[in-house]
């Protein structure tokens, strides 16, 4: 039975290079701001790149299920602040199992930091608790709109901007206390 062929049969169906060629693009586009953003939430910069690898890994098997590569972004950043979330877990392990720096090397945490100033501001934003400090990053550092970081959070808008203030407030009064 021979059927005739509509418009929905001859419709391209997706292919694997797409979404690899959506995927080049976007890690070359992106991959250091996410990085960038990750270690703004997360203890260290190995750790960082393992959440924005993991990301990209799970961006490239959704990648059927997104809308469009204008939807991926927003999938980057949600993957990347969900799997910050989970660090702390696997922190706790990995730090038994760390061997401590020898005499006289500085930790690559401070040595990557300029200035003064810059490592009171991380001190004071890792003292955040997590929800307060990944609003502010992803408003203020990631430079997304609040619904733009409600989607990437899973809240609503009105939660977002209760994490700003107090976050905002919480870095005023520990940063004022500081020498």
């Amino acid at each position: 039975m021979n059927r005739p062929l509509t418009d929905a049969a001859l419709a391209p169906i997706p292919v694997l290079w797409d979404a690899d060629r959506a995927l080049t693009a976007t890690y070359a586009d992106h991959y250091r701001g996410l990085v960038r953003l990750a270690l703004l939430l997360v203890p260290d910069v190995a750790t960082a790149e393992d959440v924005v690898q993991g990301s990209f890994v799970a961006m490239h098997a959704a990648w059927r299920r997104l809308r469009g590569s204008d939807q991926a972004l927003t999938y980057l950043h949600r993957s990347v602040v969900n799997r910050s979330r989970s660090v702390p877990g696997h922190r706790n392990v990995a730090e038994r199992n760390v061997c401590p720096p020898g005499p006289g090397l500085p930790s690559a945490e401070l040595s990557g930091l300029p200035s003064p100033e810059q490592a009171a501001v991380a001190g004071a934003l890792r003292s955040l608790p997590a929800r307060q400090r990944e609003a502010l990053v992803l408003r203020y550092y990631g430079d997304l709109s609040e619904a733009q970081v409600a989607s990437a959070m899973g809240v609503s808008t009105g939660a977002v901007k209760r994490h700003l203030a107090r976050a905002t407030a919480a870095l005023q009064e520990v940063l004022e206390m500081e020498p």
